[in-house]
Parts: structure tokens; C-alpha cells; sequence
């Protein structure tokens, strides 16, 4: 298992990006800004998110992620976290 921190700070500036971590090519750990360090092509590879919770700071990639790579996909990348973190997720962020 290989794991590259993306980002690991709780805020954003020059050279500061939000928690996310992947693993392999195909999984992150949280989608914070740190996912912006990825090519097209390697946010067309990932298949699974795993969310801790719904901060922003642990969430904010996520709709430009889709956004950037809808085209590139056959199929829709499974978020995987809490009930109350989903919900969050519908409620606020994917809310239509």
C-alpha cells in the first residue's frame, strides 16, 4: 500500500492544502483541497472516497472533483462514511 499525503493542514495559503490522503491510485482519505495536487488523470482513477466527517476542510475537492472528471467516467465514485456525514453531504454540498 502506498499512501501520499496530498494535504494536512486545517486551513489554505501557499503550499497549505486541506486534508487528503491517497492510497493506491484509486482511494482517498477525505477529499480536502489537497486533492487539486492530482492530474486529470489521476482523479480519473479514483473508485472510492473515505470521509471521516463532513468539514469542510475534509470535503471541499469533492463536487470539483466530480465536476472535473464526469466525462472521463463509466462509473460514479462510492463515498463511503457515517450516516450523519451522508446526510451532510445531500443536505449541504450535493443538495438537489
Amino acid at each position: 500500500m502506498r499512501i501520499r499525503v496530498l494535504g494536512c493542514s486545517g486551513g489554505i495559503g501557499v503550499g497549505l492544502h486541506t486534508t487528503s490522503l491517497l492510497l493506491d491510485d484509486d482511494i482517498l482519505i477525505d477529499a480536502g483541497t489537497g486533492v487539486g495536487e492530482l492530474t486529470l488523470d489521476e482523479m480519473a482513477g479514483i473508485r472510492h472516497i473515505f470521509l471521516t466527517h463532513s468539514h469542510l476542510d475534509h470535503i471541499a475537492g469533492i463536487p470539483l472533483l466530480v465536476d472535473s472528471i464526469f466525462d472521463r467516467i463509466e462509473t460514479p465514485i462510492t463515498i463511503h462514511a457515517q450516516a450523519p456525514t451522508i446526510g451532510a453531504l445531500r443536505a449541504h454540498i450535493f443538495n438537489w
